[in-house]
C-alpha cells in the first residue's frame, strides 16, 4: 500500500500574525508549525504503515523553509519527503494550490491520499476536495475514523452530532479532522535520521498536466479585499445585582437579542 500525505507549514496562530502590504500573510515573520489537521492525517498514514507496512510519502508546497515540516514528518516515521517550491507558485489561493499539488501527485503511485480537513491559516477546507476533482478520484471529507478493508477504505465522516459511514474503493482521497487521532511524537532516532535524510525538491517543470494560467498568483481567482489582525473585544457591560435581579437582567438581554 502506498499512502501520500499532503501537509502544510502554517503560522502558529497562538503567536502574533503579520501581513504584507498586499494583504497576504508574511510567513517569514511568524513562527511556523505543521497544520494540526494535516498532522492527524500523517498519524493515520503512519498507523497504516504500522498495521500493513504501507509506504508513506509526505508532500508539501511552500517556501524552501517548508522543508522543516517534511523533516518533522520523517522524524515521526514517514518514508519520503517531497517539497514543491518555485517562485512562479507564490501567491496561490486554494485553486492554484490544489492544481499544483495535483500536478505533483501525478508523478506518484498511490492507493490513498490523505490531507487535513483545512489549514488554520485559511480555514477553507477546499484544497483536499479540489485535488480529488483534478485527479478524478473519490473523496471522503471530515474523517474522524478510518479502516482498510481489502481494496477499499471505510470512513466515519463527522456530521453534526453523529457520523456517516462511507466506503470508497482506492485510490481515493481522505480529508482528516484533528480529532481523528493523537499524533505521535518524533523519536530521538527519527530526528537523527531525518536530519540526514534527502528531501526531494520539485519545481514548475516537475508538475504534470497543469497550465501556467492555473498556477501561482496569476492562476488564483481569489481576491483579498482587506486583511487585519484579530480585533480585541471590549470589556463588555458589568453589573452588580442580587440573584433575583440578575435572572431578570439576563432574561431581558436574551429577549433583546431574540435568543428567547
Amino acid at each position: 500500500m502506498k499512502v501520500v500525505v499532503c501537509v502544510k507549514q502554517v503560522p502558529d496562530t497562538k503567536s502574533s500574525v503579520s501581513f504584507k502590504p498586499d494583504g497576504t500573510l508574511d510567513r517569514a515573520a511568524m513562527k511556523a508549525i505543521m497544520n494540526p489537521d494535516d498532522k492527524a492525517g500523517l498519524e493515520a498514514a503512519l498507523r497504516l504503515k504500522d498495521q500493513y507496512g504501507a509506504e508513506v510519502t509526505v508532500i508539501t508546497m511552500g517556501l524552501p523553509i517548508a522543508e522543516e515540516v517534511l523533516r518533522e514528518a520523517l522524524a515521526m516515521g514517514a518514508d519520503k519527503g517531497i517539497l514543491v517550491t518555485d517562485r512562479v507558485l507564490g501567491g496561490a489561493d486554494t485553486w492554484a494550490t490544489s492544481q499544483t499539488l495535483a500536478g505533483a501527485l501525478r508523478n506518484l503511485e498511490y492507493d490513498l491520499i490523505i490531507t487535513g480537513r483545512q489549514a488554520i491559516d485559511g480555514d477553507t477546507a477546499q484544497v483536499g476536495p479540489q485535488i480529488s476533482e483534478h485527479l478524478n478520484i473519490p473523496v471522503i471529507s471530515y474523517a474522524q475514523n478510518l479502516k482498510i478493508e481489502g481494496d477499499s477504505v471505510i470512513v466515519e465522516r463527522q456530521f453534526d452530532d453523529r457520523y456517516h459511514v462511507l466506503k470508497a474503493k482506492m485510490p481515493c482521497l481522505i480529508t482528516a479532522l484533528s480529532e481523528l487521532n493523537e499524533p505521535r511524537y518524533m523519536t530521538p532516532g527519527g530526528i537523527f535520521d531525518a536530519c540526514k535524510a534527502e528531501i526531494t525538491t520539485w519545481g514548475r517543470a516537475d508538475l504534470k498536466d497543469v497550465e501556467d494560467s492555473n498556477l501561482g498568483g496569476i492562476g488564483s481567482p481569489t481576491q483579498i479585499a482587506k486583511a487585519s489582525n484579530k480585533v480585541r473585544k471590549g470589556a463588555g457591560e458589568k453589573v452588580t445585582l442580587d440573584s433575583a435581579e440578575a435572572v431578570d437582567y439576563i432574561l431581558g438581554k436574551l429577549k433583546e437579542k431574540h435568543v428567547v
